[in-house]
């Protein structure tokens, strides 16, 4: 065996001294795109140089990067090629020499691509309607196959013909659909090689934003640092974001604008007119974006801008008062003066006032100026939002006009003013005179001059006959000058009056009666009421005269008995004369002391006859003072007097007053204004209570502010206000003092009376209560105040009784002296007593001490 293998090895030795072989390994290759390999060229034989050429037949150099040959020893030469790409595929071939002899030997070299995903985006958004184009980029040698998978299901090109795989391998989607959303596979395949591969892709599908303006239209008042609030809703996917543009620039949150974390919602602070537009509500995402736009409507409340005082004279042509005003709507304007209203056009039958108007002025033309054109004008500025207005004066500059009462009665002795009042402006200077001489002169001692601004009083005291007679007042300014004479006439005393009627009672009696023809030029004061048994003695007594005074009712009387009644009227001269003597009978009343125990007659007691009613508006207007005149009392005295009344539009009556005996009136105070109040009064005795007095009162409408007169305000001079200021101030002192004098017995009268006059001080006893004062409440919190007041009065009651409490006795003189039977006067003076009622809640009602003598 070892001579064969040693034989076969010489051979061998023989051959290649003779030729030179060549062997690559491998013989063949396949390389994957990117993958490196090397090949091993191995010679046998003795070689001086071993070569690798390429496919293209190029002797490969060993500075090639991506080729390398290298020679690990003198037998052998490596190819490697680095990072194959398809341009490395070829036939490479080793080249082996030595001297004149060389062999070769090739390899071939195929370059395949393995499934590479060279573009498969995850995730991939398209927008709603589009076509969506689905990338997948697949390279692979051979070129693979491409199957598309949607939620695990091969998607069938065929039954749907929205889809549809294109020749690059992409799905295209047609018009696709947010339920086309989600997971989409890209699976390739190559057969040859049973290789695949896949990639998971989704896609997202994202939606045009939709957007609405929750109003199209927003309205504002500037101004008034009010603010306006733009919204608008916007809805897609992804979630838009929303911004606001006003004249192409985006709205920030700052001090003018707010807006709201999701951008839907615009605040606009402090709204002003230059706000006024339209606004824009942007919604993007990533589909696009819509828009929708906002109109900010801004009003602007009326504000005069112009307005100025003017000046003219009496009887020039005319003067225009102009006034502008801004505002959005353009405001009407309307112009007033003294309660009267002048709109557009003529406001005047005789054209002298006009009114014109153009955009947003508006012009007032008086013509024939009057001085009563004179004073504030009134312009309104008026518009649906709201309305301003202001004053502007016309100073009308005239001559002097005189006013005042021409006549002026008087008596010897008895001061009178003669007031000439001169209205002017400016202001007139008065000179007042007599038979050419001007008043007061140094020989008449009983005439002064007291002048005010606007007035001037002439006070004469005349000493004789040729005081009375005329007086010229004669006013002078810049603007001219007039004259007016004023008479001063003797007064004389007053003609009788006239009774009409006596309506007798048993124990009074009502006399009506008409005043005087002639009141002797100066107002009555009073009026005396005489009345007398026939053939005895007058008695009499005054009544202080009031307007429109047509009754009086006369008390202490006795019934069945016959009486003579007459009247005079009582002015400042004296007593006129007294009216025919009438006759009248008063009616029967029977006495409970002196009739029979059982008897039963038509003159038994009876309740009182209903007390006749008058009311008297007091204070501002919503307080009435309701008085009452006694009536027959029945026989038997008054016990007490109850008052009700309520509104007429209401059912309701006010809790009852009890009002004592001795009461002549009660004030209600805190009444509604503008209202119809029905009021009661029932007069009460033994027998029981008397049918009401009714009377019926509106009160007042509720008072409003009257502007000042400019023109009094301006003629009033600082001097002038402060020494009424003193005056009215001295006199509030005065009044304060007499008050506490009278009913605190304290102060500086009483100081003086108990020093120097001897009187008691304030340690005495008060005699109200034997004087008929009283006091009482009423038990209800909320109800007006009541004031009651009373008159003492002695006259016997028929049969015996007690006093009756009918009117005041003894009877007085003009003098306030006592008028006795006999026609003499005494010293003694009447006094009346007055009481107040009050309600105080919580507390019953308390009467004075002579209700229970009743």
């Amino acid at each position: 065996m070892l001579q064969i293998r040693d034989l076969v090895w010489g051979l061998l030795f023989a051959g290649c001294a003779a030729a030179i072989q060549v062997q690559i390994t491998p013989t063949q290759g396949e390389i994957s795109v990117g993958e490196s390999k090397f090949f091993l060229c191995e010679v046998v034989g003795d070689a001086k140089d071993i070569d690798w050429f390429a496919p293209s037949g190029e002797k490969i150099l060993p500075n090639r990067p991506d080729i390398i040959v290298s020679r690990t020893d003198e037998a052998t030469a490596t190819l490697t090629i680095y990072h194959a790409n398809v341009d490395s595929a070829g036939i490479y071939k080793c080249v082996a020499r030595s001297g004149d002899k060389e062999a070769q030997a090739t390899v071939q070299v195929k370059i395949f691509q393995k499934i590479t995903f060279d573009s498969a985006p995850s995730p991939q958004e398209f927008n709603e309607g589009d076509d969506a184009d689905i990338v997948c980029d697949v390279v692979s040698s051979p070129p693979p196959a491409i199957i598309w998978k949607h939620k695990g299901s091969r998607i069938q090109v065929a039954k749907d013909v929205r889809y549809k795989i294109m020749d690059n391998g992409h799905l295209l989607i047609r018009g696709i659909k947010k339920i086309d959303e989600g997971m989409y596979n890209c699976e390739a395949r190559i057969m040859a090689r049973g290789e695949i591969d896949f990639r998971m892709i989704k896609v997202i599908v994202n939606v045009l934003p939709t957007i609405r303006a929750r109003l199209s239209e927003v309205n504002a008042t500037a101004d008034i640092a009010s603010s306006a609030l733009l919204a608008c809703d916007a809805d897609g996917f992804p979630e838009p974001s929303v911004t606001w543009t006003h004249n192409n620039v985006v709205l920030e949150t700052g001090d003018k604008y707010t807006l709201s974390d999701d951008g839907s919602e615009l605040l606009i602070k402090s709204v002003k007119k230059v706000d006024e537009g339209d606004y824009t509500c942007i919604a993007k995402n990533k589909a696009g974006e819509k828009s929708e736009e906002v109109s900010l409507n801004v009003f602007v409340r009326p504000r005069i801008t112009y307005l100025n005082n003017q000046t003219a004279s009496e009887f020039d042509e005319q003067v225009t008062l102009t006034c502008e005003a801004s505002g959005d709507p353009t405001p009407a304007i309307s112009w007033s003066f003294q309660n009267r209203v002048f709109t557009e056009g003529e406001q005047s039958l005789d054209r002298n006032i006009v009114v014109r108007s153009h955009a947003r002025v508006s012009s007032l033309t008086l013509k024939n100026i009057l001085f009563t054109y004179a004073g504030e004008y009134l312009c309104t500025a008026t518009n649906s939002i709201g309305r301003d207005n202001k004053h502007m004066y016309l100073e009308v500059r005239y001559a002097p006009k005189i006013l005042g009462t021409v006549t002026v009665y008087t008596w010897e002795g008895n001061a009178a003013n003669i007031s000439c009042e001169a209205e002017a402006h400016p202001g007139a200077s008065v000179v007042w005179s007599r038979d050419g001489l001007q008043l007061p002169s140094a020989n008449t001692t009983n005439v002064k001059v007291y002048n005010t601004p606007t007035i001037s009083y002439l006070e004469i005291t005349p000493d004789s006959q040729y005081n009375f007679g005329t007086y010229n007042c004669t006013a002078t300014n810049a603007m001219g000058s007039e004259s007016k004479e004023f008479v001063l006439i003797q007064a004389d005393v007053p003609s009788s009056p006239e009774i009409e009627l006596v309506e007798p009672f048993s124990s009074t009696a009502v006399v009506s009666f008409e005043e005087p023809d002639s009141m002797g030029g100066v107002p009555i004061i009073k009026y005396r009421v005489e009345w007398r048994l026939p053939g005895q003695d007058w008695t009499g007594k005054e009544y202080h005269a009031d307007d429109e005074m047509t009754t009086i009712t006369i008390v202490g009387l006795k019934p069945e008995t016959t009486y003579e009644i007459k009247m005079s009227a009582i002015n400042g001269k004296g007593e006129g004369e007294s009216s025919p003597a009438t006759t009248f009978t008063t009616q029967p009343v029977l006495s409970s002391e002196t009739s029979a125990p059982n008897a039963v007659t038509s003159a038994a007691l009876r309740e009182p006859t209903a007390p006749k009613l008058v009311v008297k508006v007091q204070g501002r207007g919503n307080t009435l003072k309701v008085n009452w005149i006694k009536q027959d009392d029945g026989g038997s005295p008054i016990k007490h007097y109850l008052v009700r009344y309520k509104a007429k539009h209401v059912s309701d009556w006010k809790p009852e007053i009890r009002v004592p005996h001795n009461s002549e009136y009660v004030t209600l105070s805190g009444l509604d204004w503008n209202t119809e109040y029905e009021i009661h009064v029932v007069a009460e005795n033994q027998q029981g209570k008397s049918e009401p007095g009714v009377i019926s009162y509106r009160t007042a409408s509720d008072p409003t502010t009257i502007p000042d007169d400019a023109g009094a305000r301006s003629a009033m001079g600082t001097g002038a206000i402060v020494g009424i200021l003193i005056v009215v101030f001295f006199l509030l002192l005065v009044g304060v003092d007499v008050t506490c004098y009278f009913l605190n017995k304290c102060g500086l009268l009483m100081c003086i009376a108990v020093n120097f006059c001897g009187k008691a001080g304030p340690g005495a006893k008060s005699k109200d209560m034997e004087e008929g004062q009283a006091a009482f409440t009423k038990d209800e919190s909320k109800e007006p105040i009541v004031e009651v007041r009373t008159e003492e009065e002695q006259t016997p009651n028929q049969g015996g009784g007690p006093t009756e409490p009918n009117e005041t006795t003894p009877l007085t003189g003009p003098d306030g002296k006592t008028v006795k039977a006999d026609g003499t006067e005494g010293e003694t003076e009447v006094k009346n007593a007055t009481a107040e009622v009050k309600t105080v809640p919580n507390e019953a009602p308390q009467a004075n001490g002579n209700e229970s003598k009743a």
